[in-house]
């Protein structure tokens, strides 16, 4: 193998700092490199506003509610401030499920930019499905729609509010607006001359070209003792934890943007890996669910009785209140008698979890890393002497060719077929991981292509963005282009991924995006996607198209004839359709085993049931006691992995006796 270019000085030296802060040690929790709500303008602003404090609240314009030829219901809403109405649409699904929609009004003019609404999530069909509304009944500045059978929407129009509820007894399920906290900063074309819009965080700065762009509302769940949902956070309660109000200690809210967290708090609200905007209220009589559809950064409160004020408490009803950076409210109401009953609802939406392999269901080993095929022989040779079972070997990014993905490090790895071929004989299967991050090197060929086609993310002066990850300097795949989708999948085929094998599957690390050097160790919120779109309104779901990418590439590559097994970390709604997930860079430690447990049983009540943690820990060593119980916690994940980092011992299950 020709030996690497040599790098200027300055750029290695940058490059050693940054993987040196990767190690065990420096890459524990650091709670100065993350922002929390007081440090997030939008998150800051929406929660010190108290309810009802708006001087001329959101109303409906009188006369425009109307039944569409499609079969649901728009209005026109107006606020003296705004400088254009928002356009509200309400449709339905079987069997009694609410849509809600609001997003600005451009049909009096062509605005310099559009919000964004995240594709290709949501099932294809899912307008096919629409049912058609009933002529809703007004009455006293009040409108009454029949949502199905058994249940009512009430609208209220000045203030706005919106009401489900049984159609029978009148008993609310849900309320949005009731306390008065919706708001929908104005996407603006210029910048007045006494506002500053930028924002910076430690070193970094986001110009924010386009203004402050949030959307805050309070949804509230009737009949409902505890909330769930809201993955991915650290937590040893399946239920979600009131985050203000009396009784509740200083605390963040939920937060949902996806980050690389290392060796992350076992316990906090701060947001992991992935992001499920979903929360499910359950109570002794009915569940419902909640699901809005945003990939921007999210804060949501859960709201302990008498936040408000409020001294008559209302028994049985938890209050919510939702606050995104960026985006447009596309949100679903689902009304069930018991939890699975409002799963089923949001998968339909969503979709499915995939149907896996049975091997993917087995156990899988795996470290960071295997170091060459004499190792690999080794560990797959050391379950068949102590007579342990196990399905499937995995590579970490060691394997490959100076961290250039697709490639082998021939000296380590020479016959990589021959490799997956020995493994297959005995009916196992071989992982290998593909990241995100392209190094940044012109005699490779990925990065060739990518660049002469401009299939990079830009930055904010829409240039190839450059950020540092495994392989130093590296660019990142757009994702939301379905092209770009396309010409990744293609990458799987035996011809491009020369040394690959049918028995040889992927998993997708880091794509959060993971970016060493960047705000809050991802990319800036101010890069350029696809479609002029920023990274601040699609940044939750980045992960989910790499994953969607690769998944199709594995569908391709065998001809529609073999399912995929795609792991990611990051994840989004939808992201069952594609593959399995897993917790991230936990510890050996007992507290990660025990919260692992309500980490994993909230990713299934969100539609992701496909999950496990890394058994054992991925930092540090397991005391025996520790390994033994997380593996017989493990046989019970429904992905059953054990992992580790480098600088830890040797974990084979026979190692520990």
């Amino acid at each position: 193998m020709d030996p690497p270019p040599r790098r200027p000085a300055a750029p290695l030296l940058l490059l050693l700092l940054l993987l040196a802060a990767s190690s065990p040690a420096a890459r524990a929790w650091k709670k100065d490199e993350f922002r929390n709500c007081n440090q997030t303008p939008f998150c800051k602003r929406a929660r010190t506003r108290a309810p009802h404090s708006l001087d001329a609240p959101l109303s409906l314009a009188a006369g425009s509610l109307s039944v569409s030829p499609d079969g649901s219901i728009s209005a026109e809403l107006s606020h003296p401030s705004r400088p254009r109405p928002l356009v509200l649409r309400l449709s339905a699904l079987p069997p009694h499920a609410l849509r809600l929609q609001i997003d600005e009004d451009y049909s009096a003019a062509t605005p310099l930019h559009r919000r964004f609404h995240v594709p290709d999530v949501l099932l294809p069909d899912l307008e096919a499905r629409t049912l058609h509304l009933p002529e809703p009944k007004t009455a006293a500045g009040v409108s009454t729609v029949a949502l199905s059978s058994d249940l009512d929407v009430v609208v209220k129009h000045d203030p706005f509010e919106l009401t489900v509820r049984r159609a029978g007894s009148g008993d609310p399920v849900f309320s949005f607006n009731s306390h008065g906290l919706f708001d929908f900063e104005p996407l603006r074309e210029s910048k007045p001359e006494d506002e500053t819009w930028e924002e910076h965080f430690r070193s970094h700065t986001d110009k924010r070209p386009r203004g402050p762009q949030s959307i805050t509302f309070d949804v509230s769940f009737y009949g409902a003792d505890f909330v769930y949902g809201l993955p991915e956070h650290g937590s040893t309660s399946l239920a979600l934890r009131p985050t203000r109000g009396p009784g509740v200690e200083e605390s963040e809210p939920y937060r949902l943007f996806n980050l690389d967290v290392f060796e992350y708090l076992h316990e906090s609200p701060f947001g992991l890996y992935g992001s499920i905007p979903f929360m499910i209220g359950h109570g002794a009589r009915a569940s419902s669910g909640f699901f809005w559809l945003n990939a921007a950064e999210m804060q949501i409160d859960v709201l302990a009785p008498g936040w408000d004020g409020a001294t008559t408490l209302e028994n049985g009803r938890i209050d919510t209140l939702w606050m995104a950076e960026a985006g447009v409210i596309d949100a679903f109401f689902f009304v069930g008698s018991e939890p699975k009953d409002v799963v089923k609802q949001y998968v339909s939406v969503t979709g499915a979890p995939a149907m896996p392999q049975q091997f993917a269901t087995a156990y899988h080993q795996c470290r960071w890393n295997y170091r060459d095929e004499a190792d690999v022989d080794g560990v797959d040779a050391g379950f068949d002497e102590h007579d342990i079972p196990y399905d499937v070997l995995w590579l970490d990014i060691e394997h490959t060719d100076g961290k250039r993905y697709f490639t082998w490090d021939h000296s380590a790895f020479p016959n990589p077929e021959e490799m997956q071929r020995k493994i297959a004989n005995k009916g196992r299967k071989m992982v290998t991981i593909v990241d995100p991050h392209i190094k940044r090197d012109g005699s490779f060929h990925l990065h060739q292509e990518a660049t002469e086609k401009g299939y990079y993310v830009k930055d904010a002066n829409g240039n190839d963005y450059d950020g540092w990850c495994w392989p130093g300097s590296s660019s990142y795949p757009d994702m939301l282009n379905p092209e770009i989708r396309e010409w990744w999948a293609d990458k799987f085929s035996y011809e491009s991924y020369k040394g690959s094998t049918p028995t040889l599957y992927i998993w997708n690390d880091m794509n959060e995006p993971s970016v060493f050097n960047g705000p809050e160790v991802t990319m800036p919120r101010d890069a350029l996607h696809y479609g002029d779109v920023e990274h601040r309104e699609l940044h939750n779901a980045y992960g989910y198209y790499f994953h969607m990418a690769t998944a199709d590439g594995l569908l391709k590559r065998g001809e529609g004839k073999d399912r995929p097994f795609v792991l990611s970390r990051a994840f989004f709604a939808g992201t069952q359709r594609y593959g399995a997930v897993w917790t991230g860079d936990n510890s050996a430690d007992w507290d990660h085993l025990k919260s692992s447990i309500p980490m994993v049983l909230t990713l299934g009540l969100t539609g992701l049931p496909f999950s496990g943690a890394d058994v054992g820990g991925f930092f540090g060593n397991p005391e025996p006691d520790l390994l033994v119980r997380w593996y017989q916690v493990g046989a019970f994940y429904p992905f059953f992995r054990g992992h580790a980092h480098h600088d830890t011992k040797r974990r084979e299950p026979w190692l520990f006796g």
